[in-house]
Formats: structure tokens, C-alpha cells, sequence
């Protein structure tokens, strides 16, 4: 139970971190399929699926909650080391996701999914890096409308390993303004403050959701995927995986590097022991 919770957690962190896919934390945790299966047999399995959905579902609260006291607030005092943290999360999944592959014979196919899937998720950091303007999230019908169409697309991609939810919804301007409505909404929470209760209920309860339709969406088709073509499913991943270290990196996860100075050496120390802890936290979470 207390490990399917910390999955959560860094699978929530992920998903709200721009540039970081929550997708490949599933894949590094080893829970990808299951989860995938559990989703899409959520009715036909309850019990079972909820046993397994549920404190994983916790933890990413958690994580959301987290984000409201003070996650921003790390990732922008220490963005080497928060980001080669999740480095080493990703590149401790390629040791589970090869075994998946490990002892087939490799067609041409396969590495031209991997690269495919390479290209993709570089060539959308590379050239998506810019944040859209702030959309207006004030309560009317078409917002509401336009709460669920971006809910469904920002979970899509959050299920996708290797391309992140958040940076999608960054690119459409409703980053912060969904961050911010939540950060908002969990002091009205704590302060009993009804009208600021309503007012995020209007905005997160739509977006919410449409995160739920698109889960749901994106789940079907990714297990018919693996169903039919699991080798190619799984070259798919392992190109997604290798490629988020690199989109990490054009995503700007190390520029505070160049104004470090002569504390450029401890930075990266401590970013190498990020990096390592990491890796060891993907390969036991993922056991």
C-alpha cells in the first residue's frame, strides 16, 4: 500500500512538472500495463481494479496538494537537482523495459518505432517551449465547454509515456491559471471559504472531468495497441524513455547552470547524487 502511494506521488509530481512525463514515471515504476488494464477493465473488474487504482490515485493527490505548499517553490531553488532527480526516475525504467524486449528478434520496425517516438517527443520540446497566453478561466458556458475539451487533451498525453501533460497545457495558456485555481481552491478548503470553494469547483470540476473522459479514451486504445503489436508498443516506450532525459534538458532543466559560477561544481555534485537516487528509487519502486 505505502509503496503504491509514493508511485503516486512521484507520477503526480511528474504530471505537474512541465517537461516531465507522467506517462514515462508509470513505465518507471513497472505499473504501466497494469494500470492500463485496470482502467480499461475498471467496471467488468471493480474490486481488483480499484485495490490496485486507488493509492496510486492517492498519492498523486498528495502530490497535487504538495504542489499548492511548495513544489514550484523547489523546482525553482533547485531546478539541476529536482530535474536529474526525475532523470534518474526515467533512465531507472530502461532496466524493466527491456526485459520486456530482452531475448526477441529485432526488426527493422521496432527501431524505427523507437526513433519515431525519439524524434517526437525531442521535436516537441525542441519547438514548443514557449508558454501560450494565460486563457481566461472566468465561469460561463463556453469556458466550461473549453475546461473539458483541455481536460480530455491534458490527460490523453499524461497517459502517453515520454510526452508531458503539463508542458500541453502550458503551450495552451492554461498552465498556471489551472495551478494557481487549485492552489486557490485548497485555502478556500482550509479556510471554509465558500464562495472560493464554488468558484474552483466552476473551473476544476469540468477540467476534471474531461481528465477522466480522456484517461479512459486514451487507455482503450493504448491496450489494443499492446494487445495486437506489443514489440513495437514496447520499441515505442523505450524511444519515448531514452528521449525524455534529452527533452528535460531543452525544456531549459538546466539553464540555471550557466549562472552558477564557482558553485557550478557543487550544483552538479549534488545533482549527480540526485541523479543516482533516482535511479535506485525507479529500479525498487519498479521491482
Amino acid at each position: 500500500m505505502i509503496k503504491s502511494i509514493l508511485k503516486g506521488v512521484v507520477i503526480g509530481i511528474a504530471n505537474i512538472i512541465p517537461g516531465v512525463s507522467g506517462g514515462t514515471m508509470m513505465v518507471s515504476m513497472g505499473i504501466y500495463d497494469k494500470l492500463i488494464h485496470c482502467i480499461t477493465h475498471l467496471f467488468s473488474e471493480f474490486k481488483q481494479s480499484v485495490k490496485f487504482l486507488f493509492p496510486i490515485a492517492l498519492g498523486m493527490g498528495i502530490a497535487i496538494i504538495a504542489s499548492a505548499f511548495g513544489l514550484e517553490w523547489l523546482f525553482e531553488s533547485f531546478p539541476v537537482q529536482a530535474n536529474l532527480l526525475f532523470i534518474g526516475l526515467i533512465l531507472g525504467s530502461l532496466p524493466i523495459m527491456w526485459k520486456n524486449v530482452k531475448g526477441s528478434k529485432i526488426k527493422a520496425g521496432h527501431l524505427i518505432a523507437a526513433l519515431a517516438f525519439f524524434a517526437l517527443v525531442v521535436g516537441m520540446a525542441a519547438f514548443g517551449g514557449t508558454e501560450g497566453a494565460a486563457a481566461d478561466l472566468s465561469f460561463n458556458l463556453v469556458n466550461v465547454l473549453k475546461l473539458f475539451v483541455v481536460g480530455v487533451i491534458t490527460s490523453a498525453t499524461m497517459v502517453i509515456p515520454g510526452v508531458s501533460g503539463s508542458m500541453v497545457l502550458m503551450l495552451m495558456g492554461f498552465y498556471q491559471p489551472v495551478l494557481g485555481t487549485i492552489t486557490d481552491f485548497i485555502e478556500a478548503l482550509t479556510s471554509l471559504d465558500m464562495d472560493g470553494i464554488l468558484a474552483g469547483m466552476g473551473i476544476l470540476v469540468p477540467f476534471g472531468l474531461g481528465v477522466v473522459a480522456g484517461i479512459f479514451a486514451v487507455a482503450k486504445v493504448v491496450e489494443i495497441i499492446f494487445e495486437k503489436f506489443p514489440l513495437y508498443a514496447y520499441w515505442a516506450i523505450i524511444g519515448l524513455v531514452v528521449a525524455s532525459p534529452v527533452a528535460i534538458a531543452l525544456m531549459g532543466g538546466f539553464a540555471a547552470l550557466s549562472g552558477m559560477g564557482a558553485m557550478m561544481i557543487l550544483h552538479l555534485v549534488a545533482g549527480a547524487a540526485a541523479l543516482v537516487v533516482g535511479f535506485v528509487v525507479a529500479m525498487k519502486l519498479g521491482e
